[in-house]
């Protein structure tokens, strides 16, 4: 395995660094104290630079719009671009809007690219992602209660939808919803659907409030109703009854992109704390940094980030190279093991920070309440640990059962 960096890729990187520092970082002061609306006139000139410099929506192909890296690629973008939480936005490469441009792309009809992909790649709108309801749990992606039923050419659709990131504003919804209830397989049952947000019956109850976060026009994560919610057939996306499927292309891809951003959020916090340690006196001339309970906090963090980063470059290694079924066990690992450490380093370059730490002057808070959900979402440890740990037992001749798989 050769994990080493292009050339063309590092003076990439370099660039986008040091664009992030100058540009992006700047804008975060503004961004934990006043209303994401009000940032959008600074944050889309960052877009439109963006734009010039040939980086915009680094990881869909050129034909589409996109700057057209490569997956491993992008997985090293997405670590710079994770070091802030408006990295992603700039470059329009966030969540849920990438991973819905992905599953266009591959199984998206003409008219459905032309309608719904273009806008998105361009940055003229929003879309969310719909699967996860409050009455079932997340965990078990089969078993739902959104319902699509037939009526001539057409879909009527009724359900509860929740944690439906950033449906205040989206213009369509890519939702998950049981099409074929019969079907002799569980994970034969759901279909997706492309619901434009302006149809009747479509109903955004709320912005779901999160650690202390009402939720806005993007950090937002909707409630969302269907009541007799009616579209045309043509709006399925794939085939149908191939839902889960579809899911899952999108949720391996997603999980190094995540874990990406994890070691990204990692190393802003190392800096920080490094920074912090050497800038803040304990007594006159005695600098933080000179106890060694605080260096070890350094070193340990230290190798966790290097542990963790090699772990996904291997996992995306993999997947480039073998398919995401063969993928699957590595997969499964960085996504438990990079959120923990993701817990671990933040939280020590809180304590570094002292007061300091748990205010929103710094960033740290932010991704500190925003990031223990990385530990549930896009599948819980739990669930990802008997993955890992019933691949490996089934050489031993024990079967361990997994719930909706």
């Amino acid at each position: 395995m050769d994990f080493s960096i292009e050339p063309k890729l590092h003076d990439t990187l370099k660039h986008i660094r040091a664009f992030m520092r100058a540009e992006v970082y700047p804008l975060e002061p503004d961004f934990l104290a006043r209303s994401f609306r009000d940032l959008l006139p600074a944050l889309n000139r960052g877009r439109d630079q963006v734009k010039v410099n040939g980086w915009w929506a680094p990881s869909i192909p050129r034909e589409y719009g996109g700057a057209g890296f490569s997956f491993l690629e992008f997985a090293h973008i997405s670590e710079e671009l994770g070091r802030s939480p408006l990295g992603y936005y700039v470059f329009n490469s966030q969540a849920p809007d990438v991973g819905n441009m992905e599953l266009l792309i591959h199984f998206g009809t003409r008219a459905q690219k032309e309608k719904y992909l273009a806008p998105l790649v361009r940055g003229e709108i929003r879309s969310c992602f719909a699967m996860t309801e409050p009455d079932y749990p997340g965990s078990n992606p089969v078993w739902m209660g959104t319902t699509a039923t037939k009526d001539g050419d057409d879909y009527i659709i009724n359900g509860h939808k929740w944690f439906t990131s950033s449906a205040d504003g989206a213009a369509f919804a890519v939702t998950m919803a049981i099409t074929n209830p019969d079907a002799p397989a569980s994970h034969q049952r759901a279909s997706q659907i492309i619901v434009p947000t302006d149809t009747p019956g479509y109903k955004l109850v709320c912005n779901t409030p999160v650690m202390g976060h009402s939720g806005d026009d993007w950090a937002s994560h909707g409630e969302v109703a269907f009541e007799n919610c009616r579209v045309p057939r043509t709006n399925l996306l794939g085939e149908e009854g191939a839902g889960f499927a579809l899911a899952q292309e999108r949720l391996g891809p997603g999980r190094i992109y995540h874990c990406m951003r994890w070691i990204g959020i990692c190393e802003r916090a190392l800096e920080m704390m490094c920074a912090r340690a050497a800038s803040r006196q304990i007594a006159p001339g005695v600098p933080l940094a000179s106890r060694q309970i605080i260096q070890a906090m350094i070193a340990e963090s230290r190798a966790e980030i290097d542990a963790a980063r090699l772990m996904v470059l291997n996992a995306a290694w993999k997947l480039d190279r073998e398919g995401q079924k063969r993928a699957r066990v590595e997969i499964s690992t960085i996504k438990f093991f990079v959120a923990d450490i993701l817990q671990k380093v933040l939280d020590r370059a809180i304590q570094i920070h002292g007061g300091l730490g748990v205010t929103d002057y710094t960033p740290l808070a932010f991704f500190y309440r925003h990031e223990r959900a990385g530990r549930i979402y896009d599948g819980a440890d739990e669930v990802h640990k008997t993955v890992v740990a019933r691949h490996l037992l089934r050489e031993y001749g024990v079967k361990v059962e997994l719930v909706g798989a």
